[in-house]
This record gives structure tokens, sequence and C-alpha cells, in this order.
């Protein structure tokens, strides 16, 4: 079940005060295992779309059917699979995106004022769906 466009946005909202508040930890749990995870399949699903090509060709000069039939559907396999990894692909990290560095840390004070202001926001929210 997809998020509602205000459930989008709190997420966003989250995803950049973690950053905001510990750019380490963020950029730990998005990581560059799934970075590599999705260029590795978006890799085999392009392999797998060029050979499907080749296979729908060959069928069609040998006029097997059942060859261009296993050619098309490994093309559309791949090309599902590409769209679905950039769909997925970790976006760039609020950290870098501002220009902080990545290990920087904010200071405590402002850090402080921060979860400050987040849990204002978030008891206002709760405050205004309730009633």
């Amino acid at each position: 079940m997809p998020l509602s466009e205000h459930e989008q946005r709190l997420l966003e909202q989250m995803e950049r005060a973690l950053y905001a508040e510990d750019p380490k930890f963020a950029t730990a749990l998005e990581g560059a295992g799934m970075r590599t995870h999705t260029r590795r399949r978006t890799g085999w699903a392009i392999a797998g779309f060029v050979v499907g090509l080749v296979l729908l060709m060959t069928g069609v000069m040998l006029q097997a059917v059942w060859i261009s039939v296993a050619g098309f559907l490994l093309m559309l396999t791949g090309a599902v699979l590409v769209v679905t990894g950039w769909r997925r692909a970790p976006a760039q990290s609020a950290g870098e995106a501002g220009g902080q560095a990545r290990g920087g840390r904010a200071p405590r004070r402002r850090r402080a004022k921060m979860m400050t202001r987040i849990e204002d926001r978030w008891k206002r929210r709760r405050d205004e769906q309730g009633g």
C-alpha cells in the first residue's frame, strides 16, 4: 500500500532530521551495500535484456516461435528489473545535498534546538489530527 502525500512528507522530514542530527549513522543505514546491490542487479537486468533481444532475433531468423517468445519474456523481465531498480535506488543523502561534509557533526546546542523543534512539530501534528 503506497504512502499518502502527508506520510511521504513526514518520512522525508524525518530522514532530513536524521541526516542533520547524525549523518554518519544515516549514511550507515543507507549504506554502500544497497547501492552496490542495486547496480549489480541493474547490470544483470541489462545483460538479460540484451540476451533476450538476441534470442528474439534468432527466433525470428530461424522461424522458431518458442525461442522468440523466450527472448521477449527475458527482455520484459530485464526491463522491469531495471525500472524497479532505479526506483528503489537510494537517493543522494541530505547531508551531501546541503554541502555538509559526510562525517560532520552539528554542535550539541543546535542539535538540541532541532530536536525540540521536531518534537514540537510532532505534537502539533498529532493535536491537529486528533482534534
